[in-house]
């Protein structure tokens, strides 16, 4: 499987982008060894990590991992191979190449990094030169007891939410399911599949089975949905021509149960194991996750800590 966003993401959601002031530090995309290699990054003080700052003597290292040069199906070209002419900024055939974030610089051929430098050029493990684009699907419903009634936290009086979580085999951390988005794909289409591979294991499903979860998917998926986030993540694959973006985006089922108890959660794909979970900020995920489940809280009106001037840390 393509890596997905989940495990190796992290955000730092308070210096968001805007259009006039990148404001965005790099963490993550800034350590060594890159992930999966022994290749050490050239050192970026912070006060280099933006483009804007003039630094002549900056000598990144050059690294795309052998599994993206041998030419899967979700990777470009070599930048300089013939007939490889890639149209970045816009939606180049089947391939969006344009940022969540707005438009990115082009220089030499290849697109920059809008976060700044990373100490390392080429694209490592991630396929596409530019943004490399991911969904996170979180699918929540709220704790009943045996009688269905909502379940509220004896400190704050709150009723508990829970969500679908999986545990990631590659680093053993919780996550939200999610993935790439595949060439032509719709990000609705991506959310949806993802949450079906990952938290379902509809691959290894019989064609009745499959039809079945369609079946109980397409009234969660088609109702009405929050979106969480979209845009730039920080993430130690990245490189000064390669990124990841992903949208994170909450499918609520209002319904007591009706929608989601019957579904049969089996862990495919990338997960180890997957269940229903109950959010609070004691709930070890991801950097990243967790903001995005309380943003859900927030949405919804939630449980989430019982100290009331609690904030999101990371």
């Amino acid at each position: 499987s393509n890596l997905s966003a989940n495990c190796w993401s992290r955000l730092h959601p308070v210096n968001m982008f805007n259009s006039y002031n990148v404001k965005f530090h790099h963490s993550k995309a800034l350590t060594s060894p890159y992930p999966g290699s022994r290749i050490e990054r050239s050192q970026v003080p912070e006060d280099k990590v933006g483009w804007l700052t003039e630094w002549k003597e900056y000598n990144p290292v050059e690294y795309t991992a052998k599994s993206v040069l041998a030419g899967p199906s979700w990777a470009d070209p070599q930048i300089n191979d013939e007939g490889f002419s890639p149209k970045f900024n816009e939606r180049d055939g089947e391939v969006e190449r344009k940022s969540l974030n707005g438009l990115y610089v082009v220089e030499n051929g290849r697109p920059r990094n809008p976060a700044g430098r990373t100490g390392l050029t080429g694209r490592g493990l991630l396929g596409r030169w530019g943004p490399n684009h991911a969904a996170d699907p979180i699918v929540t419903r709220w704790k009943r007891d045996r009688s269905g009634n909502k379940v509220a936290h004896p400190v704050t009086g709150k009723n508990i939410l829970q969500f679908v979580a999986i545990k990631r085999r590659d680093c053993g951390e919780w996550a939200i399911p999610g993935g790439m988005v595949d060439p032509g794909e719709k990000i609705t289409a991506t959310l949806k599949r993802e949450f079906e591979e990952e938290a379902l294991n509809s691959l290894e499903k019989s064609p009745e089975e499959k039809a079945k979860l369609e079946k109980q998917l397409q009234k969660l998926f088609s109702q009405e949905h929050f979106v969480v986030y979209r845009g730039y993540v920080d993430d130690p694959r990245n490189t000064d021509n390669a990124w990841m973006e992903t949208e994170a985006v909450n499918y609520h089922d209002e319904t007591a149960g009706e929608t989601m108890d019957n579904l049969p959660l089996e862990a495919g794909d990338d997960a180890g194991v997957v269940k229903w979970v109950d959010i609070s900020e004691k709930l070890e995920l991801y950097a990243s996750h967790s903001y995005f489940i309380k943003l859900v809280t927030e949405k919804l009106g939630a449980h989430w800590s019982e100290d009331p001037g609690s904030e999101c840390h990371e």
